[in-house]
């Protein structure tokens, strides 16, 4: 018979209750600042330019968190959980202080990039701190609640951003963040334990590799600037080069970023990390729909920003109702994921640079590919995480565990960069204006087809694989 201390009374009462508010609320921040600032970025650029580096907010925002979460164990381990919350909010602070009192684009990227930095701490220690701060029994809860807060920061975000935004006060949506972040200090510090994590073992952080990823991805956002298409192919190509750099280096390093068999597709534990990868870059369209909203279809920076988080909201509803299906119908949910992402990218293609979807039947088949691209996602993605735990090695299980966030945020650095290019290249800023912006909107949504096309077809490969080992 279950305790009630076992359930969510246990861990929303008493001292858990704060506890659990200060480890939701790291994670809450990061989240609310991803939507927030997806939001009101329309405005930053009318109000002081830097269209071309529209993707670079997210790129560099995206493997500044890479690098934040990769380290994020070793500053627990040698500072313990209260100073190490303290020291990821407050370079969480600073960042946010930069990106509200940028007067160019230059100073708001940095402001990214140090929020990225101080957010990505913030998000990894909040799962990493579970297992400190609570008993074995919480556990399970607190991770949901943690997850959890992703849906909540999708109707926050926007809020927050799209109010400042219609008020032409866009930096006041950053300054918003401070007294939150100063919030969630002072629980953290009443509450969280001061002493340093002993039982964990002290690991090298992966510097070399670090640098490569942050290499990889800037050579495909420098590519974007131009218009060329010979200087977009050698930035990917050079992005190609730093990866298999790092893939080598993988090879014999004893501390990785990911698992063994995560760099071969007819490895069962590489073909889902794929699939992982290629559904996440599909996603990362989104950064340029708030956007294209407000030039092509004459929508508010309010309704765009709600709008966009129809796909984050799709993400959930689907996890919510398609994780517990019968083991008989995973298989089929895997492979029906990725083709509800290709129709609704389609859709996506069809109706965003079309101004007759400003109202009728056009707007709603618009929102409705919004939320599709992420019910897409949203169903298979549980049952994924669920492989990737059954298929690490022995001995990698936890390697196995933080590998998800590695690949998510990974792809998500490089499907923004990728977004870039594509934008740019399909007009956003050259001719720009409505006729740029609509051409740029069909051949990124075009382009980006691709990638769950491709991850359909690496799923049916992965369960043939699979079907011939059992």
């Amino acid at each position: 018979m279950s305790n009630k201390s076992d359930g969510w009374k246990g861990l929303l009462s008493g001292k858990n209750l704060w506890k659990s508010i200060a480890l939701a609320g790291g994670t809450a921040l990061h989240a609310t600042n991803i939507y927030l600032s997806t939001t009101i970025l329309p405005s930053v650029v009318e109000d002081i330019g830097g269209l071309e580096f529209y993707s670079w907010n997210t790129s560099l925002f995206m493997v500044a968190s890479i690098i934040g979460s990769v380290i994020s164990s070793r500053i627990l381990v040698s500072k313990g959980p209260k100073v190490s919350y303290r020291i990821a909010s407050f370079i969480f602070i600073i960042g946010t202080i930069v990106c509200g009192i940028a007067p160019a684009m230059t100073v708001m990227l940095m402001g990214r990039f140090i929020q990225g930095f101080g957010g990505g701490i913030l998000f990894a220690l909040s799962y990493a701190m579970i297992q400190i701060v609570f008993t074995e029994n919480l556990w399970s809860r607190a991770m949901a609640l943690i997850s959890g807060m992703w849906g909540i920061a999708a109707l926050t975000g926007p809020f927050i951003g799209g109010i400042f935004a219609e008020m032409n006060e866009w930096r006041l949506a950053f300054v918003a963040l401070i007294p939150i972040s100063l919030g969630v200090i002072a629980i953290s510090e009443r509450l969280l334990p001061n002493q340093t994590v002993t039982k964990s073992k002290k690991n090298a952080v992966p510097w070399i590799k670090l640098t490569l990823l942050t290499l990889a991805t800037l050579a495909v956002s420098v590519g974007s600037i131009f218009y060329s298409v010979l200087y977009n192919s050698i930035g990917l190509i050079a992005a190609i080069a730093f990866l298999v750099i790092i893939v080598r280096l993988e090879k014999t390093s004893s501390n990785r970023l990911l698992p063994n068999g995560a760099y071969q597709i007819n490895h069962k534990l590489g073909s889902l990390y794929l699939i992982m990868a290629l559904l996440v870059i599909s996603t990362t369209s989104e950064i340029f729909v708030p956007y294209f909203l407000q030039i092509v279809q004459g929508k508010s920076p309010f309704v765009s920003g709600y709008l966009a988080a129809l796909m984050a909201i799709g993400w959930t509803l689907a996890s919510l109702l398609f994780s517990g299906i019968k083991e008989q119908l995973v298989k089929p949910v895997i492979i029906t994921g990725p083709l509800i992402m290709v129709i609704a990218l389609t859709g996506l293609t069809t109706f965003m640079p079309s101004a007759e979807s400003k109202a009728g039947l056009n707007f709603y088949l618009l929102c409705s590919a919004i939320l599709f691209l992420g019910f897409g996602i949203g169903l298979v993605w549980p049952h994924l995480l669920t492989f990737v735990f059954k298929s690490a090695e022995k001995g990698q299980e936890e390697l196995a565990s933080a590998s998800i966030t590695t690949v998510q945020l990974i792809a998500t650095a490089f499907g923004a960069a990728l977004a870039g290019m594509i934008a740019n290249l399909g007009g956003l800023t050259n001719p720009g204006g409505l006729e740029g912006t609509s051409n740029s909107a069909f051949w990124l949504f075009a382009v980006f087809t691709a990638f769950p096309l491709t991850g359909l077809f690496v799923s049916v490969y992965h369960f043939r694989q699979k079907s011939k080992s059992e």
